[in-house]
């Protein structure tokens, strides 16, 4: 049912209490003073304390002990008890964290009831956290490009260890997901995850809500940090963290412990720390904008996390997964995908990567027929959908050339994007347009278009850009 350790200096007490519990079916430990009591509780945190206020001949009295307590191991439910009780001291024990206090001498019906709402209350705390975690995001991977397995067998490499890693990446490519897979696969998957968005905290109150705070009114008021112990602290575009709070962050790197605002005694924490940016840290750096120590604390292991316009491959796998995920979530319609849906979703802009790419699915979702599969006209802009099937929009620019010139401009750009599309693949490239594979390297040497250097396809400059250059 649980173990409760008694802290009580009179030993007559410490038994009548054990001899009660034992009967009820509880395991016992005994304390009979603050050493005693607190090295039993860093050995192996009990599931509830009974704590006796006065404790005669010890360092610590029960204040002390119950303060300690809540500051390592604030899940503990601690009761107090006193045989010199008076609602100047309940007060004082309820606001530093007690459960409940009981006077001596206490009735044993009512020791019971208490003990056993303190229980339940701590089994349901600890059950709704873990639910919280099991619930709160998906971790999956998805995607099967080059770009994409580069950085998942990145991500695999350090779940095996505790170090520091910083993620790079345009907004919305998917870091904070890559930073929830290396804590859901790694010791800490059991531990908490605590984002710290950076970019919406006010400066001003930064230090409060990553440290947490002590006042007479309020009592001790948990910061991020502090919530995150034993698990993972993931601060979200670090570049936006102020100043006089990046050499507080580096103090705790160092030291793994900090002092709460408005508090006088120290917080220890056991974190792992993965942070992310969208700036170059370094162009911050000379700015004055961002400290080089924390830099160099937090930057042990770089990973760039690479945009959608580097994986197009996995667009539609991507899309695919939305459509399901949305489908439980929301139950929104699980429709499929043309493959003129598949087609422009490769070769569409996606300047907000696959945060846009999803907001795209879920609007088309829930705008959309109810049935059928997903058809590109859907997923085109407003002034980019037409009624008529077989036609497309001509842009003004193609529409001003003669028909030669206007033909190689298409093929070139056409050519392009399936290269593209196909992450340089020219054989598949050939497959899907209908060439043979050397027909279609004769076609792009035509239309001045090289391949095969390690950025992809470019097309050679004309005679008039030599001649610029």
């Amino acid at each position: 049912m649980g173990d409760i350790l008694i802290v009580d200096d009179e030993r007559d007490i410490r038994e009548l209490i054990a001899d009660i519990l034992r009967d009820e079916g509880y395991g016992i430990r005994l304390a009979p003073d603050s050493d005693t009591a607190m090295a039993e509780i860093n050995a192996d945190p009990p599931a509830l304390i009974i704590l006796d206020i006065w404790l005669k001949g010890s360092a610590m009295d029960g204040i002390d002990i119950l303060m300690t307590v809540k500051r390592s191991n604030p899940d503990i439910p601690v009761v107090i008890i006193s045989g010199h009780g008076n609602i100047e001291i309940a007060v004082a024990a309820i606001k530093q964290g007690a459960y409940d206090f009981i006077e001596k001498p206490f009735n044993i019906d009512q020791l019971l009831v208490v003990i056993g709402r303190a229980m339940e209350a701590s089994r349901l705390r600890r059950e709704n956290v873990e639910l919280r975690r099991r619930d709160v995001v998906e971790t999956d991977m998805i995607g099967n490009s080059p770009a994409f397995r580069t950085l998942k067998s990145q991500l695999e490499k350090v779940t095996k260890s505790n170090g520091r890693v910083m993620l790079w990446g345009p907004s919305g490519a998917g870091k904070e997901m890559a930073a929830r897979f290396i804590h859901a696969n790694s010791g800490r998957a059991e531990g908490p995850f605590v984002t710290v968005s950076a970019a919406s905290i006010e400066p001003a109150r930064m230090e409060e809500v990553l440290f947490g705070r002590e006042s007479a009114g309020r009592g001790i008021e948990q910061g991020l940090l502090e919530q995150a112990h034993g698990g993972v602290i993931y601060l979200d575009e670090v570049a936006d963290m102020p100043p006089g709070t990046q050499s507080k962050i580096l103090r705790v790197l160092v030291e793994q412990q900090f002092m709460r605002v408005g508090g006088s005694d120290k917080v220890r924490v056991d974190l792992r720390v993965i942070s992310s940016t969208t700036r170059d840290l370094k162009a911050e750096i000379a700015a004055g904008n961002f400290r080089q120590e924390l830099y160099d604390r937090l930057n042990v292991v770089p990973i760039t996390v690479p945009s959608l316009e580097e994986r197009r491959e996995d667009i539609p796998e991507l899309a695919r997964h939305f459509i399901v995920q949305l489908n439980r979530s929301q139950g929104l319609p699980a429709r499929e995908l043309s493959e003129e849906a598949k087609a422009l979703l490769q070769t569409t802009a996606w300047p907000g990567n696959v945060l846009q790419l999803r907001n795209v699915i879920e609007r088309v979702l829930i705008l959309g027929d109810s049935n059928g599969a997903i058809r590109a006209q859907e997923l085109q802009g407003e002034g980019g959908n037409s009624d008529e099937p077989g036609r497309i929009v001509m842009s003004g620019g193609l529409a001003t050339l003669p028909l030669r010139e206007a033909r190689e401009l298409f093929e070139r750009e056409y050519l392009l994007t399936q290269i593209n599309r196909f992450g340089g693949n020219i054989s598949r490239t050939a497959n899907f347009v209908g060439m043979e594979r050397s027909a279609l390297h004769r076609k792009l040497k035509s239309l001045g278009v090289v391949t095969g250097n390690a950025n992809g396809p470019n097309r050679k400059p004309d005679a008039a850009e030599e001649s610029e250059a």
